[in-house]
């Protein structure tokens, strides 16, 4: 299982722990509120296997570039998703519309800082850390998100 914990921007599986950013809109689930869902998931989709580090990812699909400095100077505003999605599925009521909101972990520029929020609702890992969570996670394992 992977737990998520929002307060302390933490994820953790197996027993690694790893920092993360969620939402800068904090938790909620309305569609277009750019918040974390919370609850109970299913990884639904895994996305990105054997891209190399920094792959662009556009509509889940790979766009061929890799990220730089250069690409986040032309695009500044860009919500990077990069390397690798693990795509989510919500199993609580309050939270079914979480697949429809493309709502992700994934991985993001590594000079983005971790242990804070600042994602669209997504939630972001460097790209080391993903890659190492995408291979020891199985599509429908079991994801829980918690504000505490």
């Amino acid at each position: 299982m992977i737990v998520i914990n929002i307060n302390k921007q933490t994820l953790e599986h197996k027993g690694k722990s790893y920092l993360i950013s969620s939402a800068k809109n904090g938790v909620g689930e309305t569609e277009g509120s750019f918040c974390t869902p919370t609850g109970n998931f299913k990884v639904a989709e895994k996305i990105g296997d054997k891209l190399k580090v920094g792959s662009v990812l556009v509509g889940r699909v790979a766009t061929g570039e890799v990220y730089s400095k250069q690409l986040f100077d032309q695009y500044p505003n860009k919500d990077w998703i990069l390397t690798r999605i693990l795509w989510l599925d919500g199993t609580d009521e309050h939270n079914r519309n979480t697949k429809d909101r493309y709502i992700y972990i994934h991985g993001s520029p590594d000079e983005f800082t971790m242990g804070e929020v600042g994602s669209k609702g997504c939630i972001r890992m460097h790209n080391k850390d993903v890659i190492e969570l995408f291979d020891h996670v199985q599509i429908g394992e079991d994801v829980a998100i918690i504000e505490k």
